[in-house]
């Protein structure tokens, strides 16, 4: 008989049904009783499933009362007992006989699930754990018995197996992930073992996040979730607003088109929430997941192997990536850069530029371009973008950077013009874009010129956190219209969609959630 068919016979309580509909848990733990009660009542306004880590608290065996009173005030809350011991990557410093007593009582308190780590049940002596099993099974709780690895993933299928030798209900396998690839790898144990067994699968890092979101969709009884941004029980845990609502996560099936947004770092990478809220505003089952690339050779096996049926790539990818490429638009050939990729059903991966189209757009709805003098400040892989575009639009580009050998090169290139810095002051531009990163949140230097030195019509900065650079406050102070980076963002986001879709974008619904997404995180 079949694990699953085994459990399917056990008595099933009624928090234990309801932990079996739950498909997202949210992990609390604190350092006082008082603490992890107020984070679980903040929870339980959205979330159903929770995990107690007990052994985050001094003395655990203090919040049990308090831990029962509250499943009986929230009747409809499902609860996860854990207290992993320190020496096994948690906090717990009592004896494992401790452990398994503190764990019943849990299980008497209400909790539906108790969390064990494999290596306490193979260290237990086998008496002592048919008692545990016995108390779990009359409290009407089942046992989750749980691997945590916090080097690498590596010998999945034999740790399922240790964990399968002692029938739990649950089987819970944590890695973590060092390359995208690790992702695949947790993803087909989940998808190889859910058919037999109540699986949870995780590949703890930024690496690992795609485990995260997609574990559920493979056939992962649940996943697990921070209670808000910040507050993760292990690395690269992705808050429960951001599986339910960004990235959907219980709602994703096998006919979910997956796209991705590969950079490094990805985790707060606005690309995801834009691009959601477009799938959904448009009723296009697909979602778009981080990917945190350390190598062009590791993202192309996940592109291929997942697979991905598209993807915005950032630097330094967006050279790396093109001999991997069937195809380009002209653009893309001409630039030597490429920042979207469409896959086709035959495999092959055609590149695009839409970092142009961001740039062209919001300057076409303000002025006529042919023969406009446009001043780049900048010759990196923005301004490569903002002077093939504006030339091809038959403006007048002047490259104006510190290191003027760099400018030369670039202008060479585009056919461009340069200036040097001293003579650009003394000049005047219908447009200056600034495609440096001063300004940028956190970045050294706020201004990419002197104030004295803004001489322009209408200023475009390319720098979208935060939303009000001090570039655009000067220019606004003195009565000149400006551009924001957020537009020119949102813009080359809706040339994307349109690239992945072959629909016109949502720009209006892609604009206003990055806008609040920025102005929640000023």
């Amino acid at each position: 008989m079949s694990q699953a068919s085994q459990n399917s016979t056990l008595p099933v309580s009624a928090p234990l049904a309801r932990v079996r509909r739950e498909k997202l848990c949210v992990a609390i733990q604190a350092k006082t009783v008082a603490e992890m009660l107020e984070l679980a009542t903040q929870a339980s306004a959205d979330a159903h499933f929770l995990e107690f880590r007990l052994d985050s608290l001094a003395k655990p065996a203090e919040a049990l009362q308090a831990v029962r009173q509250f499943l009986l005030n929230h009747q409809d809350v499902s609860a996860i007992a854990t207290c992993r011991r320190k020496k096994l990557g948690g906090a717990f410093t009592g004896t494992m006989a401790e452990e398994l007593i503190l764990l019943r009582k849990a299980a008497e308190a209400g909790c539906a699930l108790v969390d064990l780590e494999i290596e306490s049940a193979e260290a237990a002596k086998k008496a002592d754990l048919a008692a545990f099993r016995s108390a779990l099974k009359a409290a009407g709780a089942a046992l989750l018995i749980s691997f945590h690895d916090f080097a690498k993933t590596q010998q999945l299928i034999e740790t399922s197996a240790r964990i399968e030798a002692f029938r739990p209900d649950y089987v819970k396998i944590v890695s973590t992930a060092r390359s995208l690839k690790d992702n695949l790898a947790i993803l087909r144990l989940i998808e190889e073992k859910s058919r037999t067994l109540q699986i949870v699968g995780i590949a703890m890092g930024e690496e690992g996040m795609l485990s995260r979101i997609l574990g559920i969709r493979s056939g992962g009884a649940f996943t697990f979730a921070a209670p808000s941004d910040g507050d993760g029980t292990a690395p690269g845990q992705l808050s429960m607003l951001e599986l339910r609502t960004i990235y959907r996560a219980e709602q994703l099936d096998r006919a979910t088109r997956l796209f991705g947004v590969a950079g490094n770092p990805v985790a707060h990478s606005l690309s995801p929430l834009m691009h959601n809220t477009a799938f959904h505003k448009a009723s296009i089952n697909a979602v778009l997941l981080p990917l945190k690339v350390r190598s062009v050779s590791d993202f192309i096996k996940v592109l291929r192997e997942l697979p991905l049926a598209g993807a915005a790539v950032t630097m330094p990818l967006k050279q790396e990536v093109l001999p991997h490429l069937a195809n380009t638009d002209p653009l893309t050939r001409r630039i030597g850069a490429c920042n979207t990729l469409r896959i086709g059903a035959d495999g092959k991966i055609v590149g695009f530029n839409t970092d142009v189209a961001g740039i062209i757009r919001p300057l076409e709805k303000r002025l006529k371009l042919k023969g406009a003098r446009i001043a780049v400040l900048g010759a990196g892989g923005a301004a490569r973008a903002a002077v093939f575009g504006l030339i091809d639009q038959g403006a007048e580009v002047y490259i104006v950077n510190r290191t003027h050998e760099s400018a030369v090169a670039l202008a060479r290139k585009a056919k461009a013009k340069t200036m040097k810095h001293e003579v650009f002051a003394k000049n005047h531009f219908d447009v200056l874009i600034n495609s440096t990163p001063c300004g940028m949140k956190d970045a050294k230097q706020a201004m990419p010129i002197k104030e004295s030195e803004l001489n322009a019509g209408l200023v475009f900065d390319m720098v979208y956190n935060p939303l009000e650079t001090p570039l655009l406050k000067l220019a606004r102070s003195r009565g000149i219209p400006v551009i924001t980076g957020l537009e020119m963002f949102v813009q080359q986001g809706a040339r994307q969609f349109e690239i992945w879709t072959g629909q016109p974008a949502p720009e209006a619904e892609m604009l206003r959630a990055v806008q609040l997404e920025l102005s929640r995180r000023a």
